[in-house]
């Protein structure tokens, strides 16, 4: 497994980490035996950073961790999780709620201290609370000594730079933002990097948009969207190659990306993508690939507060 330096935090990270949202439950329902054996399975094969959040299956996911994690010395994995975010529609991101939130994750998971903790999909608040409440909380759990590293989670690229600008962060997690289809969140990595700030890159398949798996109920993707991203994966097809390979390489070979987060509750999964990334990506594969995104480069969607989004959709 390659490791890479986490901004200025002094952490080295696996360019490939482990996302728990699939123990919470959020693609399909999981067979919770299985689901424990694939967070071993992840650390055996040097996945040892570990993402997760109270969202992802309404605490389902940090419970499992807990019975996951047992008796697995803290010093083989760094863990992290997420606040603010409690369900599609709960969101409470006061100073309270972050004491509260950061000894119940603690707790199910059955540790001291979170290595890293996020404020969850941060778009759907006020900016102003996160900078001015959410955040000088979190800055005083940090000095007890139960977080270590402290930063935010969003889909709407603007609001990172609309909070750095005005408090300082130690990390920032972006998802379906650099990606075979999407390429925002290298435009950023300059600004991150004159923060000091570590890049962490979620969710390369952008929530299966880019393999051959049904996409959930929930997906944003506009039939455009879907009918282009389906012609490139039976090109893929055509030339043997799955299309989740092409992109899971793809979003792995940026080095200012100090990791990308995957995760399935199936352990055979998890053992597939840490095979594909050691292999060699097809050039001549991903140059057609990208020719046929082409049309939809960079296209994404509104979520959370109008009013926190980039003024165009692409």
């Amino acid at each position: 497994m390659q490791f890479r330096p986490l901004g200025s935090t002094g952490l080295r990270m696996p360019y490939l980490s482990f996302g728990a949202s699939s123990l919470g439950q959020e693609f399909r329902p999981v067979d919770i035996n299985e689901a424990i054996r694939s967070v071993g399975v992840a650390l055996d094969l040097g996945m040892t950073f570990i993402d997760t959040s109270p969202f992802y299956g309404r605490g389902m996911s940090e419970c499992l961790l807990g019975i996951a994690l047992r008796g697995v010395p803290r010093d083989r994995y760094l863990l992290g999780s997420k606040l603010g975010r409690y369900s599609g529609e709960h969101f409470d991101f006061s100073a309270r709620r972050v004491v509260e939130s950061v000894d119940v994750s603690l707790q199910r998971m059955g540790t001291d201290h979170l290595d890293i903790m996020l404020c969850h999909d941060i778009e759907f608040v006020e900016m102003s609370q996160i900078i001015e409440e959410t955040l000088p909380a979190l800055r005083k759990i940090q000095q007890a000594g139960k977080v270590r590293f402290v930063g935010i989670s969003g889909y709407p690229m603007n609001v990172f730079r609309h909070v750095l600008d005005r408090a300082p962060l130690d990390v920032v997690l972006s998802y379906n933002h650099y990606t075979l289809q999407n390429t925002m969140l290298a435009d950023l990595v300059p600004y991150l990097q004159s923060k000091g700030v570590g890049v962490m890159n979620a969710a390369p398949f952008s929530a299966r948009l880019l393999t051959n798996s049904t996409l959930p109920t929930w997906h944003k993707a506009t039939p455009e969207v879907r009918a282009v991203c389906r012609r490139a994966s039976e090109h893929c097809t055509s030339r043997g190659v799955d299309i989740a390979q092409l992109a899971l390489q793809f979003s792995l070979r940026n080095a200012d990306l100090a990791t990308c987060v995957v995760g399935s509750a199936n352990p055979e999964n998890v053992r597939k993508w840490a095979a594909w990334a050691e292999l060699p990506i097809d050039e001549t594969l991903l140059g057609e690939v990208l020719a046929i995104l082409a049309p939809i480069h960079d296209w994404f969607y509104i979520e959370g507060r109008p009013e926190n989004n980039d003024k165009v959709t692409r």
